[in-house]
């Protein structure tokens, strides 16, 4: 019985890092981006592609620029100013070149 849960835990763990699925996970923050900018952030109808355009630091600019309304945008503005420093951060290093 102990050899069974020791192999049984020990497959689980080697499965558990071998699944992608984690690092392919947009952060929660990024549902309301994927809405518009599209399941991938490759844009449409319009409105311009997000992933992997601009650099981290870039992007983090763009989205703090906008919710300083410095930078003109529809309804970025009002999007952006809903996220925290720490949202920021998570979107741009999903979005963000590395």
């Amino acid at each position: 019985m102990r050899i069974r849960t020791v192999a049984l835990l020990a497959g689980l763990a080697v499965a558990a890092a071998a699944s992608p699925a984690t690092a392919q996970v947009p952060p929660v923050a990024a549902n309301g981006c994927l809405m518009c900018h599209g399941v991938q952030g490759q844009g449409a109808n319009g409105i311009p592609a997000i992933m992997r355009v601009q650099s981290r630091a870039e992007f983090t600019t763009t989205m703090k620029l906008f919710a300083e309304n410095k930078k003109p945008g529809t309804i970025m503005g009002r999007i952006a100013r809903g996220y925290t420093d720490e949202d920021l951060a998570e979107l741009a290093a999903w979005f963000g070149k590395p």
